[in-house]
């Protein structure tokens, strides 16, 4: 850092879960865990910027996350302070420094179809050009190994259900999982995580991440924002968006849809992908192909 004057960050992160009674339908009544959606509204330089719905996990990583994906903090040394109080519920954030074009870049929003509404400021949409990313091949045998590593994770969602995971991850390692009510949330969340760590010796080492892994949809905000943050991978268990994979093809990110077990669907705008892991063809599998040349043949659907 530039400055030996460290930012004051606070530490308030809360329990991702609560307990309530709920009833079945019998009629038994009995405890069930749910997740905790808290809402958090940030101020910059006091002013008010967005209210964020939130697990209340990681929120200084959240909100410094979220600044940073959307263009409004720049250098890490900038940042004076970031406080959050949870009996305000407001997460106050100082900073040395304001882009210029502030005033137009909180003038435009794009309301996303992120869980909750996330929102992108600043035509951060049509950026044109990001620092280029990496373009080494990436096997399906490795994705098959991140995939099982993965399984470890979600622990929130096994225990209440409702929420979004979202990983950091090198090769087949993962470094950080976050789990929250909105992907975009978690996303920010890793952002920050990654942003702040210079600041904490505790902190994990993230240098050499590449692959990034979402429970949630593929869309133009969650391509934009992992291409922001310089990684050239994003896998899902769930599937694409027109916009998510323009952008994609655009910043040269392949895309791993639908990652489930032995399946995915690959959307590869530069030819990354080794399939060197290909598995049996199943039975059932044969009778669905089968299926669709009878019905090409018949032009009409399967």
């Amino acid at each position: 850092m530039k400055t030996s004057v460290r930012p004051a960050i606070s530490h308030a992160k809360l329990p991702t879960t609560l307990d309530i009674e709920v009833m079945d339908e019998r009629g038994q009544q009995f405890q069930q865990s749910i997740a905790a959606e808290r809402s958090l509204t940030i101020y910059l330089n006091r002013r008010e910027i967005v209210t964020l719905m939130t697990l209340g996990a990681e929120p200084e990583a959240l909100v410094a996350g979220y600044l940073r994906n959307q263009g409004l903090l720049g250098e890490l040394e900038d940042l004076e302070a970031l406080q959050v109080d949870w009996e305000v519920e407001s997460a106050s954030v100082v900073t040395r420094y304001l882009p210029d074009d502030i005033e137009q870049r909180l003038g435009k929003r794009t309301v996303t179809t992120g869980c909750g509404q996330g929102t992108v400021f600043g035509n951060l949409l049509e950026r044109q050009s990001l620092a280029a990313l990496d373009s080494r091949s990436f096997s399906q045998a490795q994705l098959y190994r991140l995939l099982d590593a993965l399984a470890a994770h979600n622990a929130t969602y096994r225990k209440a259900g409702a929420v979004h995971g979202c990983a950091l991850c090198r090769d087949d390692e993962v470094l950080a999982f976050i789990e929250d009510v909105g992907r975009h949330n978690a996303v920010d969340t890793l952002a920050g995580l990654s942003w702040l760590s210079p600041l904490d010796e505790s902190a994990l080492n993230y240098s050499g991440a590449n692959i990034f892994y979402t429970t949630g949809r593929l869309t133009s905000e969650m391509v934009l924002k992992v291409a922001q943050a310089g990684i050239s991978v994003l896998v899902s268990r769930s599937g694409v968006t027109q916009k998510g994979v323009e952008l994609a093809s655009r910043f040269g990110v392949l895309l791993i849809a639908r990652a489930k077990g032995m399946h995915f669907q690959a959307i590869d705008p530069v030819g990354r992908l080794v399939l060197d892991a290909i598995p049996p063809l199943r039975a059932a599998d044969v009778a669905k192909a089968a299926g669709k040349i009878v019905a090409k043949e018949q032009g009409g659907k399967p």
